[in-house]
């Protein structure tokens, strides 16, 4: 068995794997809430579409997003006791942004219950940009991963 492998031993990879599998469901949650938004700003208050948008949301929020999230803080933290990685530099920052990540999603979930309530408190502009956050923190997360600088 490779030194590599660490605790996991040959599970390590297969663990990795779904790491990157689950990274990718989250990452399309992420991606697709705040369109979801977008869209649902259109539909009047109290109307079927308005309706039909939080059964959406709330589906994308239950199904995906938050078994998502905790599979792969589960998976990561397992590859990073595995890897001991808790004294990287590169580690520590993509931590910081899996972190953040994950507060970025837990603004989502208010987001969606303020929906819920008939409140519009942002512009569709203002969620289009926020549409752009887990792009940029998935690129840096990436590089930071890959290339360890």
């Amino acid at each position: 068995m490779a030194d590599w492998a660490g605790f996991l031993g040959a599970t390590m990879l297969w663990i990795k794997a779904a790491h990157i599998i689950f990274v990718i469901f989250l990452m399309a949650g992420l991606f697709m809430m705040p369109r979801f938004f977008v869209y649902h700003h259109q539909a009047p208050v109290g109307s079927d579409e308005d309706k039909k948008w939080i059964e959406r949301e709330d589906r994308l929020r239950r199904i995906i997003l938050g078994p998502s999230l905790v599979i792969v803080w589960i998976l990561g933290l397992l590859l990073a006791f595995n890897g001991n990685y808790w004294r990287e530099g590169w580690f520590i920052a993509k931590l910081l942004l899996v972190i953040a990540l994950s507060g970025y999603h837990g603004w989502m979930i208010g987001y969606f219950k303020k929906l819920q309530k008939g409140e519009r408190p942002l512009t569709e502009k203002q969620l289009r940009m926020l549409n752009e956050v887990p792009g940029v923190a998935a690129a840096i997360i990436v590089i930071l991963v890959v290339v360890r600088p």
